[in-house]
């Protein structure tokens, strides 16, 4: 594969989520499950049906949760401004990879700093899962991308088309909620993304 694509969970993983996945699974290069509102055990629950339908775990990222993702052995988790901070993760677990969002160039310099191995950075483009919020467009990930060896995941309206643009303006990938889990045609959908990021 070229460059990667990161599938986010929406907040309402459940069947139909998974059969999705069973389709696509091949086409991704990890899937975030990112579901706030559940608890410890729901999120547990998730990782099962993930296993039972053959989903590697070392393609699952946990968002948050340091000690599901540690207990299951999964790939990494994903912290956020609520989270333990990056170099406490990464002492406590360095076999775990431990990814940051970021939404401004002091951010992701300082996640940098702690140790994270990689950065979402966003959102680019209006997005219907922030639609009140002013998206941060290309000239910043341009910037953070420059100037930081971390490999840089934007998000946030990230269409197939425009992820060209993204990946011209010197990201690593992409990372896609709504563009893949509310498509007609979720599989033609990863598809196309594939077939920019694989150019």
């Amino acid at each position: 594969m070229g460059k990667q694509l990161h599938l986010i969970s929406d907040g309402s993983f459940f069947e139909q989520h998974l059969q999705i996945v069973k389709r696509i699974h091949k086409d991704i290069n990890y899937l975030h499950i990112r579901e706030k509102n559940k608890t410890a055990k729901d999120i547990l629950g998730i990782i099962e049906a993930l296993e039972s339908i053959e989903f590697p775990l070392e393609k699952v990222i946990v968002n948050d949760r340091v000690d599901i993702a540690v207990m299951k052995q999964c790939a990494g988790v994903q912290l956020a401004y609520h989270s333990p901070p990056v170099h406490l993760v990464k002492s406590s677990f360095p076999r775990l990879k431990a990814g940051k969002s970021v939404h401004s160039f002091i951010e992701a310099e300082q996640a940098q700093q702690e140790g994270a191995d990689f950065l979402i950075y966003g959102h680019i483009y209006a997005s219907r899962s922030k639609p009140s919020l002013q998206p941060k467009g290309l000239l910043g990930l341009q910037e953070i991308a420059a100037a930081l060896s971390a490999p840089v995941f934007a998000i946030g309206g990230i269409t197939p088309l425009r992820t060209k643009a993204v990946i011209t303006a010197g990201a690593a990938g992409i990372a896609v909620m709504s563009g893949i889990w509310q498509a007609k045609d979720p599989v033609q959908t990863v598809k196309a993304y594939r077939e920019v990021l694989d150019a």
